[in-house]
């Protein structure tokens, strides 16, 4: 697989139009309408961006875990035997 982007505008292409296609259609393709890429600039185009306000409210959330030794049993698991 290669990554690929439009440096020319067409009818069916915009300019700057990144796609990911295999080996073969890609050499056919690159030329004076296409150019290769990274593959990390594909994934920068692609992908989407994390929430930061989501990831500070989880951490807020933390809850207390107390290491437990070896042969003791939790608070929960006391009665069980």
């Amino acid at each position: 697989m290669k990554c690929i982007k439009s440096i020319k505008e067409t009818k069916e292409v915009a300019l700057g139009t990144i796609r990911r296609v295999d080996d073969k259609t890609a050499n056919n393709i690159v030329g004076n309408m296409w150019v290769y890429i990274s593959k990390s600039e594909w994934k920068l185009a692609t992908r989407k961006t994390k929430n930061v306000d989501s990831d500070t409210e989880k951490t807020t959330e933390s809850v207390e875990k107390k290491p437990y030794k070896k042969g003791q049993r939790s608070e929960k698991h006391k009665n069980k035997k």
